[in-house]
């Protein structure tokens, strides 16, 4: 709507369009005043006109593009550039899969993917449900944020996550770490039995034993340096007395000097001799069949605590950076502690009423 009056000798003029700031000006002569009008006009005309365009063109755009293009783009372009990428890679590869990729963005919504968080329910853990949802909240924002996809909000910013699941508890049981180190479970991957050993005295992951080159391991200092860790950064380990002997014996394994690294085995193949070797185990220890090769970096963080060592020291050595994540990792074990408490109560001036 648009107005011109005459106030105190000048004219006024005024335009007022919904969705715009009102806008207002005087002149000398009411010819002025009226071109003023026009042109103003004119240009908010032009501006309107100008986001029908866009919004039929951001509207042409969602519904020529779909889910799995952007899950392709993602994999293609993003995913490369972290560390550990494999497993992305691979999880990406399988949302491709599913039927809802081949819907276009125009007709994506919450509750697509809050009915896939309950198929999936029945199938994989919590974890690996906030894990998926998280990747795929990681794609849609990249998209909006980054490749200029015209979503008007992330589809997966109000699908709720189910409870995340409590930390492992597990353990080596009594006689398992022999079970697994027997020849008969080994078999013919005897560099498995020092990567065993090792990740229990070390506390480091798979991916960080199979990275170690030997020009990173410093024996006579009694030091080991993890080249960039799933952290991001890389960490300078002291060693035991124990780690420093089995890299000692390990030096003289051909495959391991030759290679230049101290394993020189490909993750899946890793896994798949863990596997057989829990299998051969589990003929006198069934239940050795639920260890994870992870378990044995819990372990190892809880020794370490039962060998006395403060939490900075243990931090040191297992790079956790969240004080709260490395007590996750953290289950002492009840019998450790009442040796503790035994000796102090038979050290001299102990009062045990007070």
């Amino acid at each position: 709507m648009a107005t011109v009056r005459k106030r105190n000798g000048k004219w006024q003029a005024q335009v007022r369009r919904t969705g715009h700031p009102s806008r207002a000006r005087s002149f000398a002569t009411k010819p002025e005043a009226q071109r003023w009008i026009r042109d103003v006009e004119a240009e908010l005309d032009a501006a309107e006109a100008q986001l029908v365009s866009d919004a039929r063109a951001d509207a042409k755009l969602l519904a020529s593009t779909t889910i799995a293009a952007l899950l392709t783009r993602y994999r293609d372009t993003v995913t490369p550039r972290k560390r550990g990428h494999i497993p992305e890679v691979n999880r990406l590869n399988a949302f491709l899969g599913q039927p809802w990729a081949s819907l276009p963005l125009s007709d994506v919504t919450p509750q697509v993917f809050s009915r896939y968080r309950d198929d999936r329910a029945g199938q994989v853990s919590p974890g690996t449900i906030i894990r998926e949802l998280g990747l795929l909240r990681s794609v849609f924002e990249t998209a909006r944020d980054e490749w200029d996809i015209p979503m008007p909000a992330n589809p997966l910013a109000k699908v709720r996550k189910p409870p995340a699941p409590e930390g492992r508890t597990r353990r080596l049981a009594e006689g398992e770490l022999d079970s697994l180190l027997q020849p008969s479970s080994i078999g013919r991957t005897t560099w498995l039995r020092a990567a065993i050993q090792l990740a229990i005295e070390t506390g480091m992951r798979r991916g960080e034993l199979l990275n170690v080159r030997w020009s990173d391991v410093d024996l006579r200092a009694g030091l080991l340096t993890i080249p960039r860790t799933k952290t991001g950064i890389s960490r300078r380990i002291p060693l035991t007395s124990k780690a420093v002997s089995i890299l000692t014996e390990r030096q003289h394994a051909p495959e391991a000097r030759n290679a230049g690294r101290l394993f020189w085995v490909k993750p899946d193949a890793f896994q798949l001799a863990w596997q057989r070797c829990k299998l051969r185990a589990s003929r006198s220890q069934p239940e050795i069949l639920d260890l994870r090769f992870h378990d044995l970096r819990h372990e190892a963080v809880s020794r370490f605590f039962e060998l006395g060592l403060s939490t900075a020291e243990v931090a040191l050595i297992s790079g956790h950076r969240d004080m709260r994540m490395l007590f996750r990792y953290t289950h002492l074990k009840p019998e450790s502690i009442v040796v503790k408490l035994q000796k102090r109560s038979m050290q001299p001036g102990y009062d045990q009423d007070h």
